[in-house]
Formats: C-alpha cells, sequence, structure tokens
C-alpha cells in the first residue's frame, strides 16, 4: 500500500448521481413514490431523465424532489428526514456539500388494503342547515 497518496481527478456521471438521491430517498421513512405526469414516467422509462428528480450540477448541487407520501405520517417529518438522508448521501459519496434541496409533496397515498381513516366532524362548528332550523328570518 503506498504511503503517499496520489492525486488525480474522479469523474462522476450525472446518473449516478441521481441513483444516490433516488436511494437516499426512496429508503426515507414515508415515503411511497416519486410524483411525475405520465408524460415524464414515459420519457423516464425511454431513458431522457428521472421523474420526480430535479439537479442542477453547478457550483452547488441543487436537487428538486416530487414526492408522494404514505397518508397518516407526519409530512414535515418526513420532508427532514429526506433531506437529511439525500445530503448526507451526497456528502459522503462525492465529498461535496450539497446547496439546496427542494421537497414538494405533491401528493398522499394509501396504503392498498387499509381500512379507510374517519374524521369525526367538528360538533362545534355551524353546519349549512343550522341557520334554517334555527327559526330566524335571515336568508
Amino acid at each position: 500500500m503506498p504511503s503517499k497518496p496520489t492525486h488525480g481527478r474522479s469523474l462522476v456521471t450525472r446518473q449516478a448521481v441521481l441513483d444516490l438521491i433516488r436511494t437516499a430517498t426512496l429508503s426515507s421513512y414515508g415515503v411511497t413514490g416519486f410524483a411525475a405526469s405520465p408524460l415524464e414516467r414515459l420519457a423516464g422509462r425511454l431513458g431522457f431523465g428521472q421523474p420526480g428528480i430535479g439537479l442542477r450540477l453547478d457550483a452547488a448541487l441543487e436537487v428538486d424532489l416530487d414526492l408522494t407520501v404514505a397518508y397518516g405520517v407526519p409530512v414535515a417529518e418526513v420532508a427532514r428526514q429526506v433531506d437529511s438522508a439525500v445530503r448526507y448521501a451526497l456528502r459522503r459519496s462525492l465529498q461535496r456539500e450539497v446547496g439546496r434541496v427542494t421537497i414538494h409533496v405533491e401528493g398522499l397515498r394509501v396504503a392498498p388494503g387499509s381500512p379507510p381513516t374517519i374524521v369525526p366532524a367538528d360538533t362545534s362548528a355551524i353546519r349549512p342547515r343550522d341557520l334554517a332550523d334555527s327559526g330566524s328570518d335571515v336568508a
């Protein structure tokens, strides 16, 4: 093993960086997938991009994510977890700091087979028929 480090240069492809981001994001708690339009999904399958992931490789790395999150989990906590996981993965693998991670939660996904959650009505709220049933002359 050489005692002197050899200086050199390593190149990392854009696809490799996207794969790091995808793996870090999907392994985060509460993330069910990436949100994308049908056209973006088709382009992704044809190899023309990664649906739901935007990446700018300038002086600082900038990541833009469009996600779907599991129903019932705290969205803010999922976003913090994804931000932390993406930053850690890129810092560890590329030894570069990430300038900005922008996370857009495009929707919630209910797990198949799970019973729907019924939210109890607020009993103190005014319902549409309350005013008519009160006997007042207000229309």
